[in-house]
């Protein structure tokens, strides 16, 4: 079926996380379309398919890529790591939708990291939680510092995306100052997981006042405790709360 566009969340990207609604969207696909980091995770698996690659910062390129590909009859899957619902191609995706009369968009739920991450974890986010990007490419860091004051006030489990960059170094420790600052405890507990379900993968718990110091990257999920969370070995837990 042609006018379609998939938009897939596709998890970590190895394959054993592809939900059955995943794997069916691209196998029904004629074109898949994405990110080149993320299209490479998924043509290993399905070669015979017709692959088309954008750069970072292209995102709105890649989203009239999908619509014009849709308009020629065809069915396209725009596949996104995680889920194509959060820090992902969905929204953009409708944004544009008005100017593309007969196109349908059916959006396919992944794995996000700070679900598949916290598994990994133990149970970080086991109680009430938000998530939390550190970027600032398209957010003023004034807005995403309001909003750690505001979780730490209201004593949230936090889930942080995309903690630092070679141009954003220092932009986690600059975080966990402003959560100290906040209210947090030193010993809050902590923990951060590297290459989420990807070769290399590493976990790490630690409290607050360490991971400060802690030298992570793009690939890395960060997640801190609210304040009755607590370290288990090497697992990181909340409570539910009875």
């Amino acid at each position: 079926m042609g006018n379609i566009v998939y938009i897939v969340g596709i998890g970590p990207g190895d394959e054993e996380f592809f939900s059955g609604q995943a794997k069916n969207a691209i196998e029904n696909s004629d074109v898949v379309v994405g990110y080149t980091v993320y299209v490479e995770l998924v043509k290993a698996l399905y070669p015979d398919k017709e692959y088309l690659t954008t750069g970072m910062t292209k995102e709105i390129e890649r989203c009239r890529i999908c619509f014009d590909l849709a308009k020629q009859g065809k069915a396209v899957a725009l596949v996104c790591s995680g889920d194509a619902g959060v820090y992902g191609m969905a929204s953009p995706m409708y944004e544009l939708l008005p100017e593309y009369e007969g196109v349908e968009l059916n959006v396919v739920p992944g794995i996000t990291a700070a679900n598949s991450g916290a598994a990994m974890l133990g149970a970080p986010l086991n109680h009430d939680y938000c998530v939390i990007s550190l970027s600032d490419l398209l957010t003023p860091w004034e807005l995403i510092e309001k909003r750690l004051r505001a979780a730490i006030e209201g004593d949230f489990a936090i889930a942080i995306y995309n903690p630092s960059s070679k141009k954003r170094a220092d932009y986690l420790q600059r975080a966990c100052e402003i959560m100290l600052e906040a209210g947090a405890s030193e010993d809050r507990a902590c923990g951060y997981v590297e290459n989420i379900g990807r070769e290399g993968m590493t976990t790490h718990v630690c409290r607050l006042s360490e991971l400060k110091e802690a030298q992570v990257n793009m690939f890395t999920t960060v997640f801190i405790g609210n304040s009755t969370s607590f370290i288990q070995g090497d697992r990181l837990i909340t409570r539910r709360g009875y």
